[in-house]
């Protein structure tokens, strides 16, 4: 698997096309919500794998699978999918000032606007993989950064924010905020994020309170360096 090969034009569009067709489940990740989800889960405070990951990619319900004609075409589709990561991962690595979040464009009254509906919602459901840890930053100087992605990927907001949303061109001028604020986002996890857990391994083996003391003494193990201090 090829990953750091970014999609061309036409795997964009073979993937893009997977997704919205009937083999799909109808709630399917379209190509700009799967771009929201997988930025989120690539600049999050902690590691997701894949395996956890992905099957959201499929539908809400965890039972989703699409219907690949063979195991040539799953291992295809996701190899589009880990590419189409691995894409966001590279570009926050070495320019995220240069991150542009895949929203949609739509006319209104002759001019052409943003909609990062799609886009914002599929970052909260990436969140919505590890919830708790986002606190840090609602609660640090940046959570009017995170804002408007809340105003428009949240599935509920109050009552009085709905004026924050009720026109496209709000709209416009939110997704306009959030690709400004991505790169300070990112820089905000950078130092705090965590990596999957892991098992150590004792590349020595383990000396037996029996044992002769490995400091060369002569000594038995627990007669000498691993004595108890309290018994001295």
């Amino acid at each position: 698997m090829q990953l750091d090969q970014p999609l061309s034009e036409k795997e964009f569009d073979e993937l893009d096309q997977f997704l919205l067709s009937d083999r799909s489940a109808e709630d399917a990740m379209t190509m700009d919500t799967l771009h929201g989800y997988l930025t989120a889960v690539a600049m999050g405070p902690e590691t997701i794998m894949p395996a956890e990951w992905l099957p959201k990619v499929w539908g809400e319900d965890e039972k989703s699978v699409p219907k690949f004609k063979n195991a040539k075409e799953e291992e295809r589709i996701i190899e589009l999918i880990m590419r189409f990561m691995n894409e966001v991962l590279v570009t926050f690595e070495i320019a995220p000032k240069e991150f542009e979040p895949l929203f949609c464009e739509a006319e209104h009254e002759g001019t052409m606007l943003l909609d990062g509906e799609a886009w914002c919602w599929g970052f909260w459901e990436g969140m919505e993989l590890r919830p708790g840890s986002w606190d840090p930053i609602w609660e640090s100087d940046l959570e009017p950064l995170m804002r408007p992605i809340y105003l428009l990927g949240a599935d509920e907001i109050e009552e009085e924010e709905l004026k924050e949303v009720d026109t496209p061109m709000k709209g416009h001028k939110l997704a306009l905020d959030i690709q400004a604020n991505l790169p300070a986002i990112h820089r905000f996890w950078v130092p705090l994020r965590k990596a999957p857990v892991t098992t150590l391994k004792r590349e020595e083996p383990k000396v037996g309170r029996n044992d002769e003391c490995p400091c060369g003494s002569g000594k038995k193990y627990k007669k000498c360096c691993g004595a108890d201090p309290a018994a001295e």
